[in-house]
């Protein structure tokens, strides 16, 4: 059917034989209708092949009824569990969730921005590693709710959640000296992002709470990639002498660290130890399987979720809030 000659409320409620406030209680369930209607109407729904407007809906409601996730790397993923748990909250609630990947640099972040915001999305989940204040305020200004998961809580933008970064690498970190290693290489993503700062505080705070001393030599950087733990893991192995252990600021680096190791002859945990951080599915697929920190990716996303409806529904001006989720180290054959 065109949408010149789509069925509207009307013809359902005229056919149906009942108003069209009848019928819009019957879909949107906020009322209750006797199950004799309901049936009647749901049948004449489809008989109609029946579809709300979601712009007519948008004027009555002054919403969209779409949350946006914008992501640095959507082939991370972390990212796919993370909008899981938007959707367990916020489909039930008639929302529609959008996945937004933009490289990493800060102009696709702007134009991506513009697209969502032109499209008056209620609420934006932003997860890029290269947003700026500039980008937060775009958000908040134009009426959407935000939540980030990285950066300094500020009350003009929106709320925080995330995991406790320091603590997991540090848990990471302890472990692997537990185990009696002394020489320990991190293979960190990119200092600049959030991640990467705290996942290297995390690092330096379990060499400190050990009394072992930091060797900057034995740190690198560079992307949150498989690539960047190849290279990464690389260029450690080749000190002499070699670190006993390697840390992976995320498990896809770690995938990438294994690689290495393997293209050297050498073989985990027997050589060099490897750790990871996110605990993805494919962690304890790998072989050996991965010792990681499990990030709460599903739940950090319903957890963003329940914020969002909480400022749909409530006052927007109430204070910004931080939302910081536990990790837990997972311990596999890696180590």
């Amino acid at each position: 059917m065109s949408k010149e000659n789509r069925a509207g409320i009307a013809d359902v409620a005229a056919r149906a034989g009942v108003s069209i406030t009848t019928v819009s209680h019957v879909l949107s369930g906020r009322r209750p209708v006797s199950d004799k209607t309901k049936a009647k109407v749901l049948r004449v729904v489809q008989e109609l092949d029946y579809r709300p407007d979601p712009s007519a809906r948008g004027l009555r409601t002054g919403r969209s009824e779409a949350v946006a996730l914008v992501v640095s790397d959507v082939t991370n993923p972390f990212y796919p569990q993370m909008a899981a748990g938007l959707q367990d909250v916020l489909q039930p609630q008639g929302f529609l969730i959008s996945i937004c990947s933009v490289r990493e640099n800060s102009e696709d972040l702007d134009a991506a921005l513009r697209h969502l915001l032109d499209r008056k999305v209620d609420g934006v989940v932003l997860a890029s590693l290269t947003a700026q204040e500039r980008h937060y305020a775009a958000i908040t200004d134009a009426g959407a709710s935000l939540v980030r998961l990285s950066g300094e809580l500020d009350p003009r933008f929106g709320d925080i959640v995330r995991a406790d970064d320091t603590g997991g690498m540090a848990d990471a970190v302890t472990h692997v000296l537990e185990r009696g290693n002394r020489r320990i290489g991190f293979v960190n993503g990119d200092p600049d992002t959030a991640p990467g700062r705290l996942r290297l505080a995390g690092y330096e705070r379990a060499l400190r709470d050990f009394g072992v001393e930091f060797d900057e030599s034995l740190v690198v950087s560079g992307p949150f990639t498989r690539a960047g733990g190849v290279e990464g893991a690389h260029a450690l192995l080749a000190l002499d002498p070699a670190p006993e252990a390697l840390v992976c600021a995320n498990d896809l680096i770690a995938v990438g660290a294994l690689d290495a190791v393997r293209e050297r002859g050498l073989a985990v945990p027997r050589d060099v130890a490897v750790t990871g951080f996110d605990d993805i599915e494919a962690a304890s697929l790998l072989s050996p399987p991965l010792t990681t920190v499990h990030n709460p990716a599903r739940e950090i996303g319903r957890t963003c979720a329940r914020l969002i409806l909480e400022r749909l529904s409530g006052d927007p001006a109430q204070g910004a809030r931080e939302v910081v989720l536990p990790q837990k180290l997972i311990v596999r054959e890696s180590t």
